[in-house]
This record gives C-alpha cells, sequence and structure tokens, in this order.
C-alpha cells in the first residue's frame, strides 16, 4: 500500500483573480488527490491535499508555479496526520 500524506498549505502571490483554485482542482482531480482550495481574505489561497505521497507532491510542485498568469512567491506547508477524510477535491469558501 502506498504510503498517504496530507499537506496544509498556503500559497502567496498573485494568485486570486488568476484561475488558481478552479486549476488547482483540475491537476488534484487529474493526479486523485482530496481535500480542498480556497481564497483567503489576505489574497493568499489556502489548501488541503490529501491522498498517496507522490501524488500530493505533484501537486504541491505545480502550486509552486501555478497557472500561467499567475506569479507564486511563496508556498508554505505544513505536513498534518492523514485522515482520509474527503471524498473529492473542492473548492471551498
Amino acid at each position: 500500500m502506498a504510503d498517504n500524506l496530507r499537506v496544509h498549505a498556503i500559497i502567496k502571490g498573485k494568485v486570486q483573480g488568476v484561475c488558481f483554485r478552479l486549476e488547482t482542482k483540475r491537476v488534484a482531480d487529474g493526479k486523485g488527490v482530496q481535500g480542498w482550495v480556497r481564497n483567503l481574505a489576505d489574497g493568499s489561497v489556502e489548501a488541503i491535499f490529501e491522498g498517496e505521497k507522490q501524488k500530493v507532491t505533484d501537486v504541491l510542485e505545480w502550486c509552486k508555479r501555478g497557472p500561467a498568469i499567475s506569479m507564486v512567491t511563496a508556498v508554505e506547508t505544513v505536513v498534518e496526520p492523514f485522515e482520509g477524510s474527503y471524498r473529492e477535491f473542492r473548492i471551498t469558501v
């Protein structure tokens, strides 16, 4: 069985108004990663990613670049205990 991973991420930079959440969902869905993504009041984006370690790592690597019109300046991550509580990846508020 593959190692599972849960990561709480804050993505900073020009990440709102550039389809960052929608594209994050597309990438996470493509990798089979579960969790959620949302905008924060300070202009950053917050996300929880859960799934197989390599797949979560792949999504996090994508977050460092983001969509072509974004400008990511930092991705802060905290590894949390894996819960397996999500069945899909969703955009939330």
